[in-house]
């Protein structure tokens, strides 16, 4: 049954002109009075909904009976993420509402390809709520995230400021990564690198936390395999291969507390 997401106040036994866009997405699907549809408001649950009028740029609905449905993660996550170039920021947009996340922050860094500002910015983040809503309509979710106005990071220091450590592999020793930490925040760095004296598989204090985090971001075929032309690419699947991770985890802490 075809789905919409209705901006207006719900209720059961309620006639009601539908909001512009949804009317269109109605009219575009060639439905006819009598056919069926649910709405939903992103209040909780959804509305069955039956179409009674289509006019030329109009559609109007009689609203059914109530369902309690909710198809959330049993924990919130919310994703903060970094601007991507060209359309690969609505895919990541459109990913992560299908995999739950529940809200949306894009992040301005230094080296972003795309600097947003002023109208452009507002303008941009209408069409990502835009394809929020959309893919909400389209995986079955009630409760559209709302993806907030994008944010420095020194913003995401100040509104997050129990962040303290971060654990890097070997890769990044050197002054570069400890400077560039310190220019946004007081973030110490702990590089954990391998023995050159031990011998076989040896288990060292939080070496393990960052080959594990290699091991299931590259399970990700993606990124095993393929490598990517630009570093905005390569983040945005980092990115995603991180929401299916959690997503995963979020999963199987759900059927433990059953």
């Amino acid at each position: 049954m075809p789905r919409f997401y209705c901006t207006a106040p719900l209720a059961s036994g309620l006639a009601l002109s539908l909001p512009p866009g949804a009317a269109r997405h109605v009219q575009v699907l060639r439905l006819q009075p009598g056919d069926a549809i649910t709405l939903f408001n992103g209040e909780g649950g959804e509305f069955e909904a039956t179409v009674t009028r289509m006019g030329r740029s109009d559609v109007e609905v009689e609203v059914g009976a109530h369902h309690a449905i909710e198809r959330e993660a049993h924990r919130s996550v919310h994703l903060l993420v970094g601007i991507t170039a060209n359309e690969r920021m609505d895919w990541l947009v459109e990913k992560a509402t299908e995999m739950g996340v529940a809200s949306i922050t894009p992040l301005v860094a230094e080296r972003s390809v795309l600097k947003l500002k002023g109208e452009r910015a507002d303008k941009k983040r209408a069409h990502w709520q835009a394809v929020a809503v959309a893919a909400c309509e389209q995986c079955g979710r009630n409760r559209v995230p709302p993806v907030h106005a994008p944010l420095v990071l020194a913003e995401i220091v100040r509104r997050f400021p129990w962040l303290r450590h971060v654990f890097a592999d070997g890769g990044y020793a050197g002054d570069k990564l400890r400077h560039a930490l310190r220019r946004i925040g007081k973030w110490t760095v702990k590089i954990v690198k391998r023995s050159d004296t031990a011998k076989g598989f040896v288990v060292l204090p939080r070496r393990w936390v960052v080959e594990r985090t290699l091991a299931w971001l590259n399970r990700n075929r993606r990124l095993a395999k393929d490598f990517e032309q630009t570093l905005a690419s390569a983040t945005a699947w980092l990115f995603i291969a991180s929401i299916q991770l959690f997503t995963r985890r979020i999963a199987k802490l759900g059927n433990y507390a059953r």
